[in-house]
């Protein structure tokens, strides 16, 4: 029998990167987190999670030397296009970190994930370095933009994923493969959330919503309230039949008329979060936690090649 694999995760927001790659069997020894009602809501999905809830800059990785698996979703507003795409002059910029633990704990095997605007021409000399940084460590690296969709989850969601491979592993790592137009539309998703208070509509709703999500938008602490993002983004979902403009509580009621809300619940279906997975009582905090993060099902896609890839190495 193979021995569980070990993680230690960095800015592990909501937990979605978190609980696709225990999907994937990686055990968590240590999952960094700086907000607290992240924090809180990490520790009340999984309370047998050691949740470090501090700032990346304090913790020490050299008591974790030699897991399996350093991930994280380093922050994006460095590289995305609703921020000021300052990249490494971004004083969140947390690359700098990554490649600190990296060094630190010498893991077999690195996963850091981050938006789009990344591979972005304004920062192809900041990503070099990042890569020559994470080489001279000992590391096989890729990289590749992979759509949440491809991984049947219900939006496009496009994502950059960095993968790093100890090069005393043998085993040759291999993104996982895609399966375009296999995702079910956001009203095959939802019918069942919408149709919750005996809202008569929901079914002639769902058949309008035959396509997947535009990206869902989380916003930041300043920026963002509980809505669908920006007015681009809630012109695609009235395409769906959805209002964007804000984020309901509950479920239409039967003879509601018009366009629906989405309610955080249904924000997490569409992350691909499984409907056990709670969010607080904050619907503002829920709704960012929410949008910002990584799709479960793609890093358990992710987690299950780079866990084969280890397991080979054993061999």
């Amino acid at each position: 029998m193979q021995r569980p694999l070990t993680c230690v995760e960095i800015c592990a927001g909501a937990g979605g990167q978190a609980l696709g790659l225990a999907m994937a069997g990686f055990v968590h020894v240590a999952l960094v987190e700086y907000e607290r009602d992240y924090c809180k809501v990490l520790k009340d999905n999984r309370p047998e999670w050691n949740v470090i809830c501090a700032d990346v800059h304090s913790f020490d990785g050299r008591p974790y030397k030699g897991v399996d698996l350093l991930a994280g979703g380093v922050p994006c507003p460095p590289f995305s296009v609703a921020g000021k795409q300052l990249g490494k002059d971004d004083e969140r910029d947390l690359f700098p970190e990554a490649i600190r633990l990296i060094r630190e704990i010498r893991p077999r095997a690195v996963m850091l994930e981050n938006v789009r605007g990344f591979l972005d021409s304004g920062f192809e000399e900041y990503r070099d370095h990042i890569f020559t940084e994470i080489k001279k460590l000992g590391y096989v690296t890729h990289i590749k933009l992979l759509n949440a969709s491809d991984y049947g989850v219900p939006q496009l969601r496009p994502r950059v994923v960095i993968v790093g491979i100890r090069k005393d592993q043998a085993g040759a790592f291999e993104y996982p493969q895609e399966h375009p137009g296999e995702s079910p539309t956001v009203g095959e998703t939802l019918c069942d959330l919408m149709s919750q208070n005996g809202w008569k509509g929901a079914k002639k709703w769902a058949e309008g919503a035959d396509r997947i999500a535009p990206t869902l938008v989380g916003g930041s602490k300043k920026h963002g309230g509980p809505d669908l993002g920006p007015t681009r983004a809630k012109n695609a979902w009235a395409e769906l039949g959805v209002d964007g403009k804000g984020i309901a509580n509950e479920a239409p009621e039967p003879d509601f008329d018009g366009m629906p809300r989405l309610t955080s619940r249904m924000m997490a279906r569409i992350q691909g979060f499984p409907d056990t997975w709670t969010f607080g009582n904050k619907k503002t905090v829920a709704c960012r936690m929410i949008g910002n993060a990584f799709p479960p099902p793609v890093a358990q896609a992710v987690g299950i090649e780079i866990r084969r890839c280890l397991e080979n190495a054993e061999r």
